[in-house]
């Protein structure tokens, strides 16, 4: 019930805690969820006090609880720690503070968080966030680099300072941006939505200088995961936490144990790429010149070859080779022209020396029938019959003698 007051009818102090309290105490108890950012345990006294901070708004309770609560989890529960707790609110009228009376202690503990961090990560994963395939590669110098990282931070310093060491004529575009808290997660989606919206940016950097598991949350957020997902300029996690791996480093083109790792990998050294230019030119030289003292023995073993030194002796030697072939040949054809002509003369003596014209020549004739028939048997003649005879230079007629035949019908000449 509301109270009845005026500058002439004040409410004591005493009497507003008093109702502050009455209020308090029906609330009744309540399971709350922080993290223990003080713990002070007063020797000899049986109570332990405790300061509960919510890490999303920044906003802290005392919490008192007697030592045997805390003993149960003591081993497991210390500054920094996450817990769930049930407790009862109070209000100490004398100081006029509000306080929690905790009854039992729960740590929420890094295996929790862990836990609800890999159910996500899960479910992001089966939409192919994290794929490999959607990964895009780093430009080799890039112009400008945009960066996210805390105002006048170590990470800002190590990635400014390790890049311009590497590459002096680098530049950045810098976001400062809360890296933890409530206003953590929109701050940072903000500004690399505006750094990718950016065209000369041509990669974007996401560092922090490390932290617990509970300080690194922000950069598992599912938001913030999407966003960088859905960017079209490549994007490095420089988160310097080796033992915890962020979701944004799974969804990050390339991921950097720590920010001076980002630089050194977004950024190429001048001094090495000048000695690798070095290398290759040395090595195109070495290459070419040994090319050509490859060609130039190649040649000087072509031009030693006496078909180069003296071509015309390749010419030299068909020539004798084909005069001798042709001597070969005449000699050749000359001796079968001369087997032939001997065998030719020696036929023709023979034909000659056998031929009918020979033996006429000798001095015998042939006796012919007036149907020119040879006379071969003296019986085929008969008495009236007129024969001719056929000597060497020509023929004349004659007839047999009265009587019978005998002997040859025809002779030698007388």
């Amino acid at each position: 019930m509301a109270l009845n007051t005026s500058p002439e009818a004040p409410v004591p102090v005493g009497q507003v805690s008093r109702l502050i309290g009455g209020w308090i105490d029906r609330l009744g108890a309540v399971w709350v969820e922080g993290q223990i950012t003080q713990i002070s345990r007063r020797p000899g006294a049986g109570v332990v006090f405790l300061t509960l901070r919510d890490p999303a708004h920044d906003v802290s309770l005392s919490v008192t609880c007697y030592r045997a609560v805390f003993d149960r989890v003591a081993d497991v529960v210390s500054e920094g720690a996450r817990v769930v707790l049930h407790a009862k609110p109070e209000w100490y009228a004398p100081r006029g503070q509000l306080s929690l009376r905790a009854a039992e202690i729960r740590p929420v503990g890094v295996g929790e968080l862990l836990a609800r961090l890999e159910q996500l990560k899960k479910s992001l994963a089966a939409e192919g966030l994290f794929a490999a395939s959607r990964k895009r590669p780093l430009p080799f110098l890039p112009q400008l680099i945009g960066l996210v990282c805390g105002r006048a931070s170590a990470a800002e310093r190590d990635v400014l300072e390790n890049a311009r060491h590497r590459w002096p004529a680098v530049r950045f575009e810098v976001r400062n941006v809360p890296v933890q808290g409530v206003h953590a997660v929109p701050r940072v989606i903000e500004a690399v939505e505006e750094l990718d919206k950016a065209p000369d940016v041509d990669v974007i950097i996401v560092a922090r200088g490390g932290g617990s598991v509970e300080d690194l949350l922000p950069f598992s957020d599912e938001r913030l995961v999407r966003s960088v997902a859905a960017c079209r300029t490549p994007v490095v996690s420089a988160i310097g936490h080796e033992p915890d791996s962020p979701l944004l480093d799974l969804v990050a083109d390339l991921r950097a144990s720590t920010p001076t790792d980002a630089a050194k990998r977004v950024v190429p050294d001048v001094g090495e790429e000048l000695a690798r230019v070095r290398q290759l030119r040395e090595r195109a030289l070495r290459c070419v010149t040994a090319h050509l003292d490859r060609e130039e023995r190649g040649l000087a073993s072509v031009r030693a070859r006496p078909s180069v030194q003296r071509p015309q002796r390749m010419v030299e030697e068909r020539e004798a080779q084909v005069g001798a072939l042709t001597d070969r040949a005449r000699r050749t054809l000359g001796h079968l022209l001369d087997r032939a002509d001997s065998e030719l003369s020696h036929t023709h003596a023979r034909v000659v020396a056998l031929s009918p014209a020979a033996t006429l020549r000798r001095g015998y004739a042939v006796l012919q029938h007036a149907d020119g028939s040879v006379v071969r048997d003296a019986a085929e003649v008969s008495a009236e019959e007129e024969l001719r005879a056929r000597v060497a230079e020509g023929e004349f007629t004659v007839r047999p003698v009265t009587g019978s035949v005998a002997g040859p019908a025809v002779g030698p000449p007388a």
